[in-house]
């Protein structure tokens, strides 16, 4: 064992570290019962676990905000600055028990059952330093090993209160505190910075794909078309994921990945295969589309693959079009932005469906195919920043995991808050 470091109950960390269980650091305080008839689309948010993030802290979007139109008492009403916890999560996977989040906002944001809120009990504490160590996943798991239930997973202040943790020195809290914060507002810059190139995005579509403005150098009257006819269909075929290889031969597309892995211009093939005999293949200007899932807006994706030769997948639809006369990236962003023309096409009650006789009857204004094709390396261009931006907030978020997990050990150590030093 290295000079300066001690054995310890969570393991080894440095010596001059205190080892003592959250229960000597803070009470947790519970919430109350908000009855249902009362939630509405206004009023005060009863916040619930559907509310925090993963990578800590709170969202509210109309999906997953309950609003309160009853009589409540200040007393159920958090503060800004509070520091909470969730004690129920009823989310799939349950990968909410245990996450941390301030309440950052003025607004009324009533105290829910489910939800814990930390009150100090030692002032050696400094409360942002606590918030990551409950986010770190060293406290998660111990969180996660003494929850009860199985659907539906719960912890209790008891099993919170005998989790061991290092403490270090109150300056050193506050040194390590302010460097994990400095990289969390480098990624809420880079998620206002995403969101605003998204909105340009979809601004740019709406006004590019219904030709309410015109690139320069294109005039021509566009005409209004039935996709059946200017494309056929066809299906892909077989593709289990246990089909797929990171050192496989072939490039290959499987459906599940269209929902999420791909955007309207498909810029790189993500997965590879080895050889199926009974495959289909791509031409490039295809556009892929998934045939089932079991939300209808799921099948209200559409990309273009532009590479011959890629096996694609069993439930996909494929759109097939003379290159010359409709461009596949146009198509795609056209697709997506009718989300509501295709879920008027999809068939289906618990598992959802979409077929090519239904989207022959897909109707749009298609211009000539030099102008499809501009707009559609402008909004492409979009997505390629929009890409390289997420790949660097991704980035920050491991490096930001990096950090915690020697920050959060003493295997680095801030020295003066400014200059990091390793043991």
């Amino acid at each position: 064992m290295s000079e300066g470091f001690q054995k310890s109950a969570v393991g080894v960390v440095p010596a001059d570290w205190e080892v003592k269980p959250l229960g000597n650091v803070f009470t947790l305080k519970h919430g109350f019962a908000f009855s249902s008839e009362h939630f509405s689309a206004s009023g005060p948010i009863v916040l619930t676990p559907g509310n925090f993030r993963l990578d800590g802290g709170l969202y509210f979007e109309p999906r997953n905000t309950k609003r309160y139109a009853g009589n409540y008492s200040l007393a159920t009403r958090f503060r800004k600055g509070d520091l909470l916890i969730v004690m129920t999560d009823l989310t799939p996977g349950c990968h909410l028990l245990g996450k941390p989040a301030f309440i950052e906002s003025d607004e009324a944001i009533l105290h829910n059952q489910r939800i814990g809120k930390v009150e100090l009990k030692a002032k050696s504490i400094d409360l942002r330093f606590l918030y990551f160590t409950l986010l770190s996943g060293q406290y998660l798991h111990r969180i996660r090993e003494k929850a009860t239930g199985s659907t539906v997973r719960h912890t209790s202040s008891k099993s919170i209160y005998s989790i061991q943790i290092a403490w270090p020195t109150f300056p050193e809290q506050c040194a390590i505190a302010a460097a994990l914060s400095d990289v969390d507002a480098l990624l809420a810059e880079l998620d206002a910075l995403i969101a605003k190139k998204r909105d340009l995005k979809q601004a740019a579509m709406q006004q590019l794909l219904t030709g309410q403005t015109r690139l320069p150098g294109f005039s021509r009257k566009w005409e209004v078309k039935r996709l059946g006819d200017v494309a056929t269909f066809h299906k892909g075929k077989g593709l289990p994921k246990s089909a797929l290889f990171a050192s496989g031969v072939d490039p290959c597309i499987h459906y599940g990945e269209l929902f999420t892995r791909y955007r309207e211009t498909i810029g790189a093939i993500i997965s590879r295969t080895n050889g199926l005999g009974d495959s289909f293949r791509s031409l490039s200007n295809d556009v892929l589309m998934p045939t089932s899932d079991v939300t209808p807006r799921g099948l209200a994706k559409a990309s273009c693959v532009p590479f011959d030769n890629v096996i694609l997948g069993g439930d996909i639809l494929v759109i097939r079009a003379d290159k010359q006369r409709l461009d596949g990236s146009f198509l795609s962003y056209v697709i997506r932005r009718e989300e509501h023309q295709v879920l008027q096409l999809v068939s289906g009650s618990t598992v959802f469906h979409l077929y090519g006789s239904d989207m022959k009857k897909f109707s749009f204004s298609m211009p000539p195919i030099t102008e499809q094709a501009a707009i559609g390396t402008v909004l492409s261009d979009m997505d390629a920043e929009l890409t390289a931006l997420e790949g660097r907030r991704d980035k920050t978020r491991a490096l930001k995991q990096g950090m915690m997990q020697e920050l959060l050990t003493g295997r680095i150590r801030l020295i003066d808050g400014t200059e990091l030093s390793p043991h």
